[in-house]
């Protein structure tokens, strides 16, 4: 992260899995630990632990505290309409509001914060617990672009950041991304169920399902090909892949599960907005 895009003051409203990681990036990357406020009366004992270590300000009276140049939340979508009196006095005219709660658009989080104005909806995942991250996000007008720039450093020292111009994606990204590494997981869950079926011993189908998808990501982080072009090279006509791909690209496979499955996501990230 840049000088010249370093908050002079940012506060963090939850710290569990995702704010967590996000704080353990920030730090990482070098933004000053007494300059975060971290605002999460459960905080876990390795949170609280890494706050003393660096500096982090934690759980102080929030009623003191000025309004911040970002505030981050990062607490259950379920939670906001609860948190949202205490927290509104953080949300000052020139404060970025970056919100990483799934579901919940622009306008919700101006109804809950009533002096939010620049607003960033962001969807990270689970992986930017090991800085490996997607997230999608969404900026509103009123951000300017020395706040989206602070905003894409904050994000990016979790993984990858892609910006969307219509807000409407934002659930699509939560169906793809957000809740894609649960899908991946399912995944290996399956591979390692049918190789058990196949014969393989319980540990040995989990450990050879585990690394062959984790190589497979590494693999395809790595290379500059195509998933489609990958796909083929390690499919030989009549071949053993050849055989299981008829099965996963036939009809009733993966492809119209899959679009099922982000059609679901997508649609209850809609829901949660109500």
């Amino acid at each position: 992260m840049s000088d010249g895009l370093v908050p002079r003051s940012l506060a963090l409203v939850g710290a569990g899995k995702m704010g967590g990681a996000m704080l353990e990036g920030w730090l990482a990357t070098g933004l000053p630990g007494p300059e975060i406020t971290v605002v999460d009366p459960g905080v876990s004992d390795a949170m609280r632990a890494l706050c003393e270590r660096s500096g982090v300000v934690l759980n102080p009276p929030v009623a003191a505290l000025p309004a911040p140049d970002i505030l981050v939340l990062a607490i259950k979508p379920q939670a906001l309409a609860d948190a949202a009196p205490g927290l509104a006095p953080l949300a000052g005219p020139g404060t970025l509001v970056i919100s990483v709660l799934a579901g919940k658009t622009v306008a919700n989080l101006r109804a809950a914060l009533p002096g939010a104005e620049a607003v960033i909806r962001a969807m990270p995942n689970l992986p930017a617990s090991i800085g490996r991250g997607a997230t999608g996000a969404y900026a509103s007008p009123e951000v300017t672009d020395l706040q989206r720039a602070a905003a894409d450093g904050l994000l990016s020292a979790v993984g990858r950041v892609e910006w969307v111009d219509d807000e409407g994606l934002i659930d699509a990204v939560t169906g793809v991304s957000g809740s894609g590494p649960a899908y991946v997981f399912h995944m290996v869950e399956c591979l390692a169920r049918a190789g058990r079926e196949a014969g393989l011993p319980e540990d040995l189908a989990m450990r050879l399902a585990r690394q062959t998808v984790a190589g497979a990501g590494a693999l395809l982080a790595e290379s500059p090909l195509a998933a489609e072009e990958l796909r083929r090279n390690v499919t030989s006509p009549g071949g053993t892949t050849a055989a299981a791909l008829e099965v996963l690209m036939g009809e009733g496979g993966l492809a119209p599960l899959m679009e099922k499955a982000v059609a679901a996501a997508a649609r209850r990230a809609g829901e949660l907005s109500g």
